[in-house]
């Protein structure tokens, strides 16, 4: 067996900010992560100011049902700390205004969410399926190329 000089095995060394920081310096450095797959390219599912109609009226009833609840909910809070007299007041018997309001606020949300999902059924649910159907149109059955 002959002898390598030392030299032949000393690679020339990285910067100290480049260097692998390792628990020990015998440890093999870690291995490199491989590149994420691509996933093929496929026609868009009809046009795309379909899909822009779609979002933005998901977006505006999302908007409306959320500012409806939390609209009341803060109205409530406004009225408790600045109209103090009006919310103690009394409405029939021992049932003061703020009790009422407080009271109301279950079935104001309740109807938000209620006429969020007859919206979405009515008028957001068929044009989504319609998309949906296109977009099944335009892909390749089983078996056949793309």
């Amino acid at each position: 067996m002959t002898d390598v000089p030392y030299d032949a095995y000393d690679p020339a060394p990285l910067p100290y900010e480049q260097q692998p920081h390792l628990t020990y310096p015998w440890q093999p450095p870690p291995p490199e992560a491989p590149p994420a797959p691509r996933l093929p390219r496929r026609p868009a599912p009809g046009r795309h100011s379909d899909l822009r109609r779609l979002r933005g009226a998901y977006r505006i009833q999302r908007r409306v049902a959320t500012l409806t609840a939390l609209g009341y909910f803060t109205l409530f809070l406004v009225l408790s700390a600045l109209a103090p007299a009006f919310m103690t007041g009394t409405v029939s018997g021992g049932l003061t205004t703020g009790l009422l309001l407080g009271l109301c606020q279950l079935p104001v949300t309740l109807l938000a969410l209620v006429l969020f999902e007859r919206t979405a059924r009515r008028r957001l649910d068929p044009f989504s399926e319609l998309l949906r159907r296109q977009r099944e149109s335009t892909l390749p059955r089983d078996g056949e190329a793309p």
